[in-house]
């Protein structure tokens, strides 16, 4: 049986955090010195192309071609993301899970940086991936990560996170990066009931696909990517149009805080760096509170 469409998404993202890495450090939107372990061989050494004059914009601009905004958008979302948890970790926050983590390395580079507990959630198929690629490594041992398989469409989430030694009685940060989209409106749904339960103080932060784009009334200059994933492999299934979010939460005790999209992206990390990057408008961020 081949993994399922959200198991085959994990390189890509940390393939593009691989190749920031090798900008100077005042233009570099992530820092993440472990990103290329986390890569296979081959995608390590093409990361490595991003070492030469140029070769940055050229990869980029060859991804783009497909999917207009992505590569900006992935880099935009994770700087994003680490503001919000370094913030939370700042107000006594001492557990961070992240769900659908793929092979981002978040959970390490917190536990490593500001010494919080942190579990990293997701399907087998990419759990086991990075347990392999960490085999060997100082990460490898770390007895403040924990790695927790579950399928968000079957498994009870509060019963797999209680396993590894996840405190429900204390606030966590919780991280939903780029995977809303690959599940059903009942598995969604099911997440936020469990979120619901969170302790107060909690923070929540996630990505969604514009509900737009996943019923084809606009594509937002990426048709190519909506045939891809939307049409022909099926693989995007839940959308959200941005003034439904707060409702939603609303339901399971969670309020937004602050949902930010391309633009916000551009003012707030791209400008000032003066990288001209172009960042997609079909998938938005939302930082919430538990109530």
């Amino acid at each position: 049986m081949g993994q399922p469409p959200a198991a085959r998404t994990a390189l890509g993202p940390m393939f593009i955090v691989a190749v920031e890495q090798y900008l100077p450090v005042e233009k570099r939107l992530v820092h993440d010195p472990l990103a290329s372990r986390l890569l296979p061989l081959g995608l390590r050494l093409a990361a490595q192309i991003g070492r030469w004059p140029g070769a940055h914009d050229w990869m980029a601009t060859a991804v783009e071609r497909k999917a207009p905004g992505i590569w900006g958008g992935v880099l935009c979302r994770k700087r994003y993301i680490d503001d919000k948890v370094r913030e939370a970790v700042a107000t006594g926050v001492r557990q961070l899970v992240v769900l659908g983590a793929g092979l981002d390395t978040r959970a390490h580079r917190f536990a490593a940086e500001h010494g919080v507990r942190a579990f990293d959630v997701d399907l087998p198929a990419n759990i086991e991936a990075k347990r392999r690629r960490l085999a060997g490594t100082p990460e490898s041992l770390r007895r403040d990560v924990a790695l927790v398989r579950l399928d968000f469409e079957s498994d009870d989430l509060g019963q797999c996170l209680a396993r590894n030694g996840f405190g429900a009685d204390q606030a966590a940060v919780f991280v939903w990066e780029a995977v809303t989209q690959y599940l059903t409106e009942d598995a969604v749904r099911r997440t936020l009931r469990f979120l619901g339960t969170a302790a107060s103080g909690s923070r929540l932060v996630f990505t969604y696909v514009r509900g737009d784009f996943l019923a084809g009334t606009y594509l937002y200059d990426a048709e190519p990517l909506y045939r891809d994933f939307v049409v022909d492999r099926q693989a995007w299934r839940f959308g959200l149009h941005p003034e439904e979010v707060d409702g939603l939460l609303r339901q399971h005790g969670w309020a937004e805080r602050e949902q930010v999209g391309a633009d916000d992206y551009l003012t707030r990390y791209l400008h000032p760096r003066g990288r001209s990057l172009p960042v997609s408008e079909i998938e938005r961020c939302v930082h919430a509170e538990r109530r």
